[in-house]
């Protein structure tokens, strides 16, 4: 399996299942990135204990406050990341924070569509306009020809929920916010591609499958293990050919 040789990543979600399961994988792989930030809303609470005893045994790890609803809180959060990168640049952002609500088309409200949409789509577009002055800089200070997760890539975690094709087989759970939210953000991934490759950067939305975590539940199919160790072994054979296009956890494309 290839390794992910990106040497600076910044993660959302990175408090509790798939978010937490990247970041324990990528301290345990054979050439962890020189920086890591983690990223949650209240790095200090109870549901971050985890990941604040992963920081005090890896110094490469950094523990970073942020809400991506919050235009504000990002724009701080990319301060303090600027700072500890000290003139390099970030080579891959991971848009893994999410928020799922079991509605219908009957329950759905207003407010319930516009909160999801605040952190499932608004908050990647946000981040990736903000990061993209040291993505920009990780691109331009590679060596590496064509696009790369090692370079500079913008990887979106999205789902199968996201592709209108694929609604017919799974709207047994109907999670409209979420469905509706998600595929803005395949369209996102789409324009970021059209609009980020030329400076360099890869960007590729990943369905990291139906997995067993709070949002997932135990009914799921994929324990958190399985679902990342696929991940991690897809982002590093990711190139300019993928960018734009929604893979599943094992490569494979799924369409829109």
């Amino acid at each position: 399996m290839a390794a992910l040789r990106a040497r600076t990543v910044l993660l959302t979600g990175s408090n509790r299942g798939i978010g937490l399961e990247l970041v324990k994988q990528l301290l345990g792989g054979p050439r962890p990135p020189a920086w890591i930030f983690a990223t949650c809303r209240d790095p200090e609470g109870p549901r971050a204990q985890e990941l604040r005893d992963l920081a005090s045994r890896h110094p490469n790890l950094v523990l970073v406050k942020l809400d991506v609803a919050n235009p504000s809180a990002i724009a701080d959060a990319a301060k303090i990341v600027e700072g500890k990168l000290n003139g390099a640049g970030l080579n891959l952002l991971i848009n893994n924070a999410g928020i799922y609500a079991q509605v219908s088309l009957e329950t759905v409200d207003s407010d319930e569509m516009i909160r999801t949409y605040k952190t499932n789509a608004v908050g990647p577009l946000l981040m990736a306009q903000t990061f993209l002055p040291l993505l920009k800089k990780a691109a331009q200070n590679s060596t590496e020809k064509g696009l790369s997760c090692s370079k500079a890539a913008i990887i979106n975690i999205s789902t199968v929920m996201g592709s209108i094709e694929k609604t017919p087989e799974s709207f047994c759970k109907p999670v409209i916010s979420y469905r509706c939210s998600k595929a803005a953000l395949n369209m996102l991934t789409k324009c970021q591609a059209l609009t980020y490759g030329e400076a360099g950067i890869l960007c590729v939305a990943l369905h990291p499958g139906w997995v067993k975590t709070d949002m997932g539940t135990q009914e799921a199919d994929l324990t958190v293990d399985t679902s990342v160790r696929g991940l991690l072994s897809v982002l590093p054979v990711l190139s300019e050919k993928h960018s734009g296009n929604l893979l599943n956890w094992e490569g494979k494309v799924i369409p829109w």
